[in-house]
């Protein structure tokens, strides 16, 4: 009996693969049936997926950071490679944040991800196919979409920067390096202090959510996803009224606790609470003063009179490795 096919998409650049990508390569050389195809820039996921499409294959798996991941949705959407029949899509565990492969309950060692999603391309795949969401950013009305799971803005998109640049370098452990980056956030809320060695102050921004009118001010964290769960793993009781959850805190330190303390305590958009708004909608326009935001790892600005728009795009499955 023919085993059914697995086409692997690597980003031999992501930082997680720098130390794992032997040992996937060494892998896919003892396991025939996945047709592994790496690049080494965003601009060459076009032309992998129109090879890939050839294989028909069962799975398409996406070993790489947020930003290939996006790369990968971005021309599944626009370059329907795939017809109307695009293979369920999973994410090994790789890069420096990883919130899809998170959310998709991929974790811990690639290789061990790797194997068992092989195993379960053996059998029927319905148990663990979940379809999501997903987030069609555009800069201009008549733009290509970019499409993604998770939009990080404001004080958020800053903070994203300032580990990036300033705490990465340091080459210290994932874990530490985003510590360190927390304890820095709360340094400059709490003691209102500025530096070059500290986050930035958020710039002022609009909001605008077409159900529920225009929230504005300096927000320390300005979130929007398609994805089950938001910030530190927490799910959101959302009301359903739109595909887009919005998360918006604003730049208060107290706001900013009770966030957290209700993210903890899975009540995070369970009932209204001062500084912190959380919506829903099926359409979101943002604007701001050269404000950042992150769409899976990929940069954008928002001007004052060029909004971003953020609509839903059509859902995609995805294969999930947790129970």
């Amino acid at each position: 009996m023919n085993r059914p096919r697995i086409a692997l998409l690597s980003n031999p650049k992501s930082t997680g693969n720098i130390a794992q990508l032997s040992r996937i390569r060494d892998y896919c050389a003892e396991h025939p049936d996945i047709f592994h195809y790496e690049v080494e820039r965003a601009e060459q996921i076009g032309d992998a997926l129109r090879t890939i499409a050839r294989v028909r294959p069962k799975i398409l798996i996406i070993n790489g950071g947020d930003g290939t991941v996006q790369a990968a949705l971005t021309e599944i959407h626009n370059g329907r490679h795939f017809g109307d029949e695009a293979p369920p899509v999973a994410v090994l565990p790789n890069g420096k944040t990883n919130l899809i492969a998170l959310d998709l309950g991929a974790q811990g060692d690639p290789v061990l991800a790797l194997e068992r999603l092989v195993t379960l391309a053996q059998f029927d795949l319905s148990p663990h196919i979940v379809a999501r969401e997903l987030i069609a950013l555009r800069c201009h009305p008549t733009a290509r979409p970019v499409i993604g799971m998770f939009l990080g803005g404001a004080g958020l998109a800053d903070t994203m920067l300032y580990c990036r640049n300033k705490i990465y370098p340091l080459g210290l452990p994932n874990g530490v390096s985003h510590a360190l980056t927390a304890v820095a956030l709360l340094i400059r809320m709490f003691l209102r202090l500025q530096s070059r060695f500290l986050p930035p102050k958020p710039t002022p921004l609009q909001v605008s959510v077409r159900r529920d009118g225009r929230i504005s001010g300096r927000f320390a964290l300005l979130a929007v996803t398609t994805l089950e769960k938001m910030l530190l793993a927490s799910e959101v009781k959302g009301t359903g009224t739109g595909r887009l959850k919005l998360l918006a805190v604003e730049e208060r330190p107290f706001s900013l606790l009770k966030a957290f303390a209700a993210s903890l305590a899975g009540k995070l958009g369970a009932s209204t609470m001062q500084g912190v708004h959380f919506e829903e909608s099926d359409e979101i326009s943002i604007e701001g003063e050269n404000t950042n935001l992150i769409l899976d790892g990929e940069m954008f600005s928002a001007q004052i009179g060029h909004p971003i728009v953020l609509k839903p795009a059509q859902p995609l499955s995805f294969v999930r490795l947790a129970a």
